[in-house]
């Protein structure tokens, strides 16, 4: 996630997600409560996505929509064999009334970790770089860049303090925000920090942008191609997702909702929608529409293109889901790709939207979870996109109920500031 989640996500699994107190350290926060309403189906069997579950999801995502003051959500959920469910509710204008519709653009944030790892899989696969080669290879001037590993980097144990938890981030981001920002400036505000290093290499899990940032700097020096490029070439285009893109600015194809957040000077909520997202980059910039993150979810999480086609071998997809656990239980977080409950994917979060696309292999289920604003719920600030995740999955999935708490993702704060996300 990138910012309190405020940044990229700037939050989490949007682009930016949650360690507490101090270098590392996470604390474990009480998992969202339940939505009142939510009727689980029997353990170990998916519903038949009939009209009587359907009403029961539909009441489940208005409640969750109520509680946190959601304007717009868009669901997806594909089983195959048991049907689908796909619903848009609230607005996507709160200024003109204008509905949420399931043709939206929308704004993916951390999502966007998911495609940069697969790019540097992919690049290790042909032997161009070795996940545990040291990142000082490959870029100069990194703390403990002769220790810090690509794999580290990826699997978020690198231990470098992330960029959108400064202080001197956060206030450019909010005093500015349609400011465009380089790799090498974003980098130089987490190298700058008087604490750029937060623990040993490998010592811990730590969520931090400043990974990806170096990660996507890698692959843009061995590839030859920028970031945007080889993403398009080597993975979108594989998948057939037309509609998603690696925007070089803060443009926006239309339609889109607008995105409201309250990571701004004031702590006012404003309207976020042409925010510049260059400070996400490689963490947290991308732009996809449902039908895609549908094709997504599956791809990502078995590792092979909707034709047939391996996007990396079954060797790399499994090195890929070697998720070590968080201090969360059941939740673990592998190289790029989270596994929470089974659910194995992505958040994401950017000032004004989530987004949340999982997919739970024993059943051949996708969950795709678009909304339009970024504030946090209750005291522990939980991300709305995993309210939505945890109603619709304790429906429909018992056994398997997704339920990532913010924490996991969000970085220690500045003072008195919300940490951005991503």
């Amino acid at each position: 996630m990138v910012c309190r989640t405020a940044c990229v996500g700037l939050a989490a699994a949007g682009l930016l997600a949650v360690p507490v107190s101090g270098a590392g350290a996470y604390l474990a926060q009480p998992t969202p409560e339940p939505t009142a309403t939510a009727q689980p189906s029997p353990a170990g069997d998916f519903p038949v996505l009939d009209d009587s579950v359907k009403a029961k999801l539909d009441t489940a995502v208005r409640d969750v929509m109520k509680k946190a003051a959601v304007p717009g959500v868009v669901v997806g959920l594909w089983a195959p064999g048991k049907g689908a469910y796909v619903q848009a509710f609230g607005v996507a204008d709160k200024s003109t009334g204008a509905p949420m519709t399931t043709n939206i653009y929308q704004r993916i944030g951390s999502e966007t970790k998911m495609f940069t790892v697969t790019a540097l899989l992919q690049l290790a696969e042909q032997g161009k770089v070795g996940l545990d080669d040291p990142i000082g290879k490959y870029i100069a001037d990194v703390p403990n860049g002769d220790r810090v590993t690509l794999r580290q980097l990826a699997g978020m144990r690198s231990g470098l303090l992330s960029y959108t938890q400064t202080e001197a981030f956060y206030k450019a981001l909010t005093s500015d925000p349609q400011s465009s920002y380089t790799p090498q400036q974003l980098l130089d505000y987490a190298f700058g920090a008087p604490k750029p290093i937060l623990f040993e290499p490998g010592a811990e899990f730590n969520y931090s942008n400043t990974n990806l940032i170096l990660l996507g700097l890698v692959v843009e020096k061995i590839s030859g191609q920028p970031l945007g490029a080889y993403i398009h070439d080597h993975i979108l285009n594989p998948a057939g997702m037309s509609r998603t893109s690696f925007p070089q600015g803060a443009e926006f194809p239309a339609p889109h909702a607008q995105g409201y957040t309250n990571q701004t000077a004031t702590g006012k909520t404003e309207n976020a929608t042409d925010w510049d997202p260059s400070w996400g980059w490689a963490a947290g910039a991308m732009i996809s529409d449902l039908r895609d993150l549908r094709t997504w979810g599956k791809t990502v999480a078995t590792g092979v293109f909707p034709d047939g086609k391996r996007m990396l071998s079954p060797e790399m997809q499994k090195q890929r889901l070697t998720t070590p656990p968080t201090v969360i239980p059941g939740a673990g977080y592998g190289l790029g790709i989270f596994d929470v409950q089974g659910w194995i994917g992505h958040n994401g979060s950017l000032p004004g939207y989530q987004t949340l696309t999982i997919h739970l292999p024993e059943e051949q289920a996708t969950l795709v979870v678009m909304l339009n604003t970024d504030i946090g719920y209750g005291p522990q600030q939980e991300e709305p996109s995993t309210l939505f995740g945890q109603a619709i999955t304790q429906i429909v999935t018992p056994d398997h109920v997704y339920n990532l708490p913010a924490a996991v993702q969000r970085g220690t704060p500045p003072p008195s500031s919300p940490s951005p996300a991503s």
